[in-house]
């Protein structure tokens, strides 16, 4: 509609749609950092216990900045704020990404979560899982199963005495992996030994929930090949007689196993995370005449390397860093060869190995009738940093008799203050169990008398080593020979059987007492020792007076208040609190036997402070600038374990002083124009109900793709009949009036002409003409639509001919947010002439 002097519209236009967001918008940033009630709470209910969402948002692209530019990233967070509970309840926020995949795209890998809750992803709103979704992601979620309190603390559950009875592993497990994972539960890994290569024959047990871990049937099989385990009997990696393990310290979640294809022998890996196998390395190809590699023992580590022992008696070694085979191995045989007949292709390896320092100890039984060279059991010596036999152990060092003598193990020594000082092996064969140990040097060294009593014909396996405040022990498993199954305990420190400790000491309450131990894993946060046997059963005993199950508990957790929040503000942490225990009766701990160690991450002492009669313990004087993380280690002794039942799990509590955690994910802004503003609402629900957060919404300012082209066109009419000259009028228009037409003086009719080719509309659009003010007031503030025209048509009186009017426009993007400076176009003019006017037509300046 053309606009005239004489019947434009006056008043003012109401906020526009764009501003209103805008100004919304710029209002909520510069409260970042700040809690406030969310949507539908009052600080009244705040104020009274209630939980809140608070939803804020950050320009990662353009930090400060109150609005979004196409292409940003923006970093969304939720603040949760729980009401005082004092029991653990669930805990959920779910983010729905407004305009996900139009006016914005979900960041892949952006989610963060507190510690202790659970991420998830959904690509409709509804329907979550576990991986992320990528670009497809629609909505986020984070959940906590067993929240506690306003959400400032983690609770790791407090590990249950392990009941033998209940834990069956399944098969023929050999010595327990420990593994506690990211959200506090405690798993016990094992993999059958002596297994065929297609045999499923690994199994997860989680002694949190003394029941098997998720991600069954239970047992699984191995693979070469990467990803998650099978099912069935489809594996490709057998196991050995006497594995021994190691976790990958630069990724120690990951279990690095001997394994023996049908090709090679070498390294297996297992991630037990994910759950998942995580590749294989080959060592040496198995066969080979005329000693054949059929198998191997299990692994030690020695700095950044791994090192087996192959039947040929050949030292293998991996490069933990890379994964890869060292170079210039297999090296030199240190042991003699066994189970090496090329015509016994899957013979197990007899023996086992331990490491002290640079040196890497092996224990071999060549026994008559299965190996190519028969005789004695032996121990040899490999220097790893010379690649070769260790000085002093250039000849064989004899550990029995003959070659009906074998060993499934090879041990450390210590002296009494704890410090390796020798290699020992104990033998099968004759009257009592023979126990041979030489010094780190090769020289003779005594051999420890604990086992000496055991008739010969009893198994013994390589020992747990466990150092304590009252020095150092080893716990070795004992079965055969009469024997159902026991643990003999050897203490260093007095040179004999552990004071207090039966020798042997069986489990009768595992199994009836027929365990048939293999291997033990020390638990150091309960100090149990947790064992596994030819019984298939998993079972705990108490080191220091043998009983089973082992009746304490305990959990390790750290704790670092920064974690819990990712909206990249400072000052949300106030100082440490405190440690309590919850869900147990104390009259079932025993105080006095009971601690709890708080150290920083790396093991560094910070406090050993006191467990108070109420289970409690303070915090609040440790800085958290100085320690802005803490280990927190609540090892208790306990009279019974009732408190543990499927409908109570007692929990260590450990919080800081501080604002509500955080969930932040990020979004990319969309490069289309029609991306106008983006928004977020936040909602949840825990133990007082639902939650809604506040809604935020930021306007996107528009960049240079997606600003409006407007032009001007100054026009005079021509016409000596002042109708032609009306709005809608046929002219002609022209950029220069005919001569004489105005006389000396008279009044012109000007058509401002103002266009926009787009790609947007503009807004806010007004026309500059100081010659002739009519012109500014017959056109107003309007808007003007991409692809679209506005004539202003207007008059004025001419005291003096010639004149020269020169008119421009001035706008902004319709989504452009409140205070843009607006654009102004090229000027565009028009003359008036009289009869002295230059016969020149002006162009646009």
């Amino acid at each position: 509609m053309p606009i005239t002097a004489r019947s434009r519209r006056t008043g003012r236009r109401p906020l526009g749609a764009a501003t209103a967001v805008a100004v919304t918008s710029a209002l909520l940033l510069l409260g970042l950092g700040s809690v406030a009630p969310g949507a539908g709470a009052s600080p009244a209910d705040t104020a009274a216990g209630s939980s809140a969402l608070v939803k804020t948002v950050q320009n990662t692209t353009h930090p400060g900045a109150a609005t979004a530019e196409h292409g940003d990233t923006l970093n969304w967070a939720v603040t949760y704020r729980g009401g005082p509970s004092g029991a653990a309840a669930p805990a959920v926020v779910t983010d729905p990404i407004a305009g996900a995949g139009n006016s914005q795209t979900y960041v892949p890998g952006s989610l963060k979560v507190p510690p202790g809750w659970t991420p998830s992803w959904s690509t409709d709103g509804s329907t979550f899982g576990a991986t992320d979704t990528g670009t497809a992601t629609t909505a986020v979620r984070a959940e906590n199963p067993v929240l506690r309190g306003v959400g400032t603390g983690v609770s790791p559950l407090l590990l249950a005495p392990v009941q033998p009875t209940a834990q069956s592993t399944g098969g023929d497990g050999f010595t327990p992996i420990l593994h506690r994972t990211a959200s506090g539960e405690i798993q016990s890994w094992n993999i059958y030994h002596h297994a065929a290569r297609t045999a499923p024959q690994v199994v997860c047990l989680s002694l949190t929930a003394g029941q098997p871990c998720t991600g069954g049937p239970w047992p699984r099989p191995l693979n070469t090949a990467v990803g998650p385990l099978g099912s069935g009997a489809t594996g490709d990696i057998g196991s050995p007689l006497t594995p021994q393990y190691v976790f990958d310290p630069g990724h120690p979640n990951q279990v690095l196993y001997p394994a023996a294809t049908a090709a090679a022998v070498g390294v297996g890996c297992l991630d037990l995370d994910a759950q998942a196998n995580c590749g294989f390395t080959a060592l040496t190809p198995t066969g080979g005449s005329p000693s054949s590699v059929n198998s191997l023992a299990g692994l030690v580590r020695s700095g950044d390397n791994l090192y087996g022992v192959a039947s040929n008696g050949r030292v293998l070694c991996l490069a933990l860093a890379t994964r890869t085979p060292c170079a210039g191995q297999p090296y030199v045989p240190v042991a003699p060869g066994n189970r090496d007949l090329p015509s016994t292709p899957t013979a197990l390896y007899f023996g086992a190995l331990t490491v002290v320092g640079d040196k890497v100890f092996v224990s071999s039984s060549p026994q008559a009738g299965t190996s190519t060279v028969p005789g004695p059991p032996a121990l040899g010596c490999f220097d790893t940093a010379a690649r070769t036999t260790c000085a002093g152990w250039l000849t064989q060092h004899l550990a029995g008799p003959n070659a009906n003598y074998y060993t499934y193990n090879a041990y450390t020594a210590y002296d009494t203050a704890g410090h390796p000082d020798g290699v020992c092996t104990s033998t099968v064969g004759g009257a009592n169990v023979l126990t041979t140990c030489y010094g780190l040097d090769g020289s003779a060294h005594a051999a420890p008398s604990s086992l000496g009593a055991l008739a010969g014909s009893v198994l013994t396996f390589n020992p747990e080593p466990v150092t304590t405040d009252t020095g150092t022990r080893s716990y070795f498993p004992i079965w055969g020979g009469g024997v159902a199954g026991a643990t003999v305990c050897h203490d260093w420190a007095t040179g004999g059987p552990c004071a207090g400790f039966p020798l042997p000491a069986g489990h009768p309450s595992a199994h009836g007492g027929d365990t048939r131990d293999y291997g033990y894993s020390y638990d150091s946060t309960t100090r149990c020792l947790i064992g596994l046997g030819d019984a298939g059963v998993l079972f705990s005993l108490d080191p220091t007076t043998g009983a089973s199950p082992c009746v304490h508990s305990g959990a390790s957790v750290t704790l670092a208040p920064g974690d819990f929040y990712c909206d990249g503000t400072s000052g949300h942490v106030q100082g440490y609190d405190k440690v309590r225990l919850t869900d147990i009766d104390l009259s079932h701990v025993t105080l006095s036997a009971s601690r709890v160690l708080v150290t920083d991450p790396d093991g560094t002492p910070v406090a050993t402070p006191a467990l108070g009669a109420d289970g409690t313990v303070d915090l609040s004087g440790i800085s958290v600038t100085a320690h802005p993380a803490l280990t927190v280690t609540a090892q208790l002794v306990l009279t019974t374990s009732v408190d543990f039942t499927n409908g109570n799990h007692p929990s260590l509590v450990v919080e800081y002083r501080g604002d509500g955690p955080q969930v932040c994910f990020r979004t990319t802004v969309a490069a289309a124009c029609t991306a106008t503003a983006v928004t977020n609402t936040a909602n949840g629900s825990d133990a007082n109900g639902a939650l809604t957060s506040n809604t935020v919404t930021t306007a996107v300012a528009p960049g240079t793709g997606c600003q409006p082209r407007v032009t001007v066109e100054k026009e005079i009419c021509g016409s000596a009949n002042s109708h032609d000259c009306l709005p809608g009028g046929p002219g002609p228009w022209a950029k220069t009036s005919p001569v004489g037409l105005l006389g000396l003086l008279g009044t012109a009719h000007w058509r401002i002409t103002v266009s926009n080719a787009g790609p947007v509309d503009a807004a806010s659009v007004t026309v500059n003409d100081a010659s002739t003010p009519a012109c500014r007031q017959a056109a107003g503030t309007f808007a003007l639509a991409a692809g679209t025209s506005r004539a202003v048509y207007c008059d004025s009186l001419l005291l003096a001919l010639p004149l020269k009017n020169t008119a421009s426009a001035s706008f902004v993007a319709a989504n452009a947010p409140a205070g843009t400076t607006p654009t102004t176009t090229a000027p565009s003019a028009a003359v008036a002439c009289s009869l002295l006017c230059i016969l020149a037509v002006p162009g646009k300046d």
